[in-house]
C-alpha cells in the first residue's frame, strides 16, 4: 500500500502501513468518501504534521484528539488552523499561556507551521473527522496508527519533550520512556477546563530542557 508520508517516517513505520487495521483504515475512508462525505482535512493534509517534522528534527510532540471539524479549520497539525481562520478558543489559551510565561506578545497568528518547522510535532491522536461531527473517527484505526508513533519516538528518539494537555493526551503517557524523553503534563487549554491550564509554564520549561541537551530551544512567538 502506498502512503504518502513524508520519507523518514514511512521508513519509520513501514510495519504499520501493512497490518490489516490501517488497511480497513483506508477502506473506510474511501467508502465514506464514495458515500459523499465531507471529511477534513483534506487528504493532502492528513500527514501534514510528518511532513513538516521529520523524524531528524524532532525536539517536541504536542498530543491533540482529533482534527476541528468545521470547513477549512483542520489541515493535518493539531491545535493549529489555516492561516486565514481564526484562532479556535484552544488556541487562544495557549496564546495567552505563552504570553504569560515568555513574556512575548503573540500576534493571534493561528497557523503553527512555524512551531512544526523547528521540531515541534504537531500529531492528532486521530488524522481525520467527518464534517461537524466530532471524534467521528476515533474509532477507524487511527489511535492504534498514532500510539505506534508515538512508542517509536519513545524507542529510537532521545530527549523528546512530549507535552501532554488533558485527561486524553495524558493517558498516553503509558508509552513513553521517561528514562529517555520528558513528559510534560497539564490540564488542556480548552475554556471547558476553567483556567487550569494557565500557569503550566510548558514552553519555558520545554525550551529550558533543550537548553540543557545542548538543543536551539523553540521561537514560540507567531
Amino acid at each position: 500500500m502506498d502512503v504518502k508520508i513524508e520519507q523518514s517516517w514511512k521508513n519509520a513505520l513501514a510495519g504499520e502501513f501493512e497490518k490489516p487495521y490501517f488497511a480497513s483504515l483506508v477502506r473506510f475512508l474511501h467508502h465514506e468518501k464514495a458515500a459523499g462525505k465531507k471529511i477534513f482535512p483534506p487528504g493532502s493534509q492528513i500527514f501534514k504534521a510528518f511532513e513538516l517534522t521529520p523524524v531528524g528534527k524532532l525536539k517536541v510532540v504536542i498530543l491533540g484528539q482529533d482534527p476541528y471539524h468545521g470547513p477549512g479549520q483542520a489541515h493535518g497539525l493539531s491545535f493549529s488552523v489555516p492561516s486565514d481562520m481564526p484562532a479556535p478558543p484552544s488556541l487562544k489559551n495557549i496564546f495567552k499561556e505563552i504570553e504569560s510565561d515568555l513574556g512575548i506578545r503573540m500576534s493571534g497568528y493561528p497557523n503553527l507551521e512555524k512551531w512544526a518547522a523547528q521540531g515541534v510535532l504537531l500529531l492528532n491522536a486521530v488524522l481525520t473527522v467527518q464534517s461537524g461531527a466530532a471524534a467521528s473517527h476515533s474509532k477507524i484505526g487511527w489511535e492504534e496508527f498514532t500510539d505506534a508513533v508515538i512508542r517509536y519516538i519513545s524507542d529510537n528518539c532521545e530527549g523528546v519533550v512530549f507535552l501532554l494537555w488533558g485527561n486524553f493526551a495524558r493517558g498516553k503517557s503509558a508509552l513513553i520512556d521517561r528514562s529517555r524523553h520528558h513528559v510534560l503534563e497539564a490540564a488542556h487549554p480548552s475554556p471547558l477546563a476553567r483556567g487550569a491550564f494557565f500557569g503550566c509554564r510548558h514552553f519555558s520549561r520545554t525550551n529550558d530542557i533543550l537548553a540543557s541537551q545542548g538543543k536551539t530551544p523553540i521561537d514560540w512567538a507567531l
